[in-house]
């Protein structure tokens, strides 16, 4: 997404490269730039053996790209389509879900007029043939909310109604599931975590774990708690302030038994290109490596063929580069 008030903030871009006299544990491999177009905000799935991705964001200033991607390798890309049915593809919550790719909610058209975000609910089982299980959500239209697959169903929490023309009165705390994608229960009307979108949530150990986000414009915020749930109704503060900074649109994975948090961004540092894992959301420690991708945000990352893997997102320009990262098995931190 566009950024505000970057001049003379380059000295706050991280890296989690090692340094000189750090230890070297493994190092992310550059598997190149694919074929589709740099951009940032895309729906991203690992599923069915294969890496896909599906449009996302390219400017402010037109609506954003509907075309969907997948790889079995990372290295070589096939267009699926050059269209989707789902128009709201910028800021779109996505997952892998019963063998099928799910996309939701979304932007469409930037700083256009028609502006507004969805409450579509789609599936697909091939990423051709897409089915949209349903028009109006309960949840109602939203972006940037986080979703992850718990306990046989899809959870989906927080986010906001407008990226670039809300007041922040549009932020959500509530918390919703469904065992199908059509009809959705709320589990938590206002949970204790702060509103927010940009975040991420995903299962780990048993528990869902919501991380960081916070608010863009016009009243931006950042955090960098975490807190973790059995069901999405009662809630735990892990921490109320992880060793990361605070930050928005940063990736998450659970890899190696482990959570992590992979860059990012914020209006006093600007983008980040650190890596970050716990066993437990509350210890953190951070990853160096040797050679490491250019720090950005709103990049996807994806666990794939035993490694973890970034791809695209805004590194100051955008980027279609594809890095990857294997961990050896006994690997200890």
């Amino acid at each position: 997404m566009p950024l505000w008030l970057l001049a003379g903030l380059a000295l706050g871009v991280l890296s989690a490269c090692a340094q000189a006299d750090d230890p070297v544990i493994a190092d992310w491999q550059f598997e190149g730039r694919a074929d589709w177009s740099p951009r940032d905000s895309q729906a991203e799935w690992s599923l069915g053996g294969s890496l896909w991705i599906g449009g996302g964001w390219l400017d402010s200033h037109s609506s954003p790209p509907r075309d969907l991607w997948r790889s079995e390798d990372g290295r070589h890309w096939t267009r699926v389509q050059s269209e989707v049915p789902w128009p709201h593809s910028d800021l779109a919550m996505s997952a892998g879900f019963q063998n099928r790719l799910w996309v939701m909610g979304g932007w469409k058209d930037g700083r256009l007029p028609s502006h507004a975000a969805s409450a579509a609910v789609w599936s697909s089982g091939d990423g051709v043939e897409w089915q949209r299980e349903t028009a109006e959500a309960p949840w109602g239209a939203r972006l940037a909310g986080g979703l992850a697959v718990h306990g046989g169903a899809l959870l989906l929490a927080g986010g906001t109604e407008n990226y670039y023309f809300g007041d922040g009165r549009s932020l959500k705390a509530d918390v919703w599931s469904s065992l199908d994608g059509r009809k959705w229960r709320l589990c938590c009307a206002k949970a204790p975590w702060q509103a927010r979108a940009y975040h991420q949530m995903l299962s780990f150990k048993g528990r869902l774990y919501l991380m960081g986000g916070g608010n863009y414009v016009p009243q931006y915020a950042a955090h960098n708690d975490v807190w973790s749930s059995a069901d999405g109704v009662e809630w735990r503060l892990e921490t109320a302030s992880a060793p990361w900074a605070p930050r928005l649109w940063f990736g998450v994975a659970v890899y190696r038994g482990r959570l992590w948090v992979l860059g990012g961004w914020s209006k006093e540092r600007d983008n980040f290109g650190d890596v970050w894992h716990s066993e437990d959301g509350r210890h953190w420690q951070l990853l160096r490596t040797p050679q490491c991708w250019k720090a950005r945000h709103e990049h996807s990352v994806l666990v794939h063929e035993d490694r973890l893997w970034v791809l695209g997102g805004h590194a100051r320009p955008l980027s279609n580069e594809v890095w990857s990262l294997h961990l050896p098995k006994d690997w200890k931190p």
